[in-house]
């Protein structure tokens, strides 16, 4: 385990030790721990953003979206009741 010291204002830390039985290096790490989650998390999505940015590219000309749509909703689904 690697040590790592924490300054917190006197006021922060007379409440710290009102609260007996707390596990502070424990919580600490858990605090930490959840930060770095959040902020990976937000990198891998920056990331899939300007990968997804970077594979886009233009329709073909004549390209109709509605009629592939409707191609395979009623090929997964059947076709419409009309």
């Amino acid at each position: 385990m690697a040590i790592v010291t924490v300054r917190v204002d006197e006021e922060t830390r007379r409440r710290m030790k009102r609260k007996r039985g707390t596990n502070w290096n424990a919580t600490l790490g858990e605090a930490i721990a959840a930060k770095l989650k959040v902020e990976e998390e937000g990198m891998n999505l920056a990331r899939g953003v300007v990968l997804n940015e970077a594979l886009r590219r233009k329709a073909k000309k004549g390209w109709n979206s509605v009629e592939v749509i409707r191609y395979w909703r009623e090929r997964r689904y059947g076709k419409p009741v009309r």
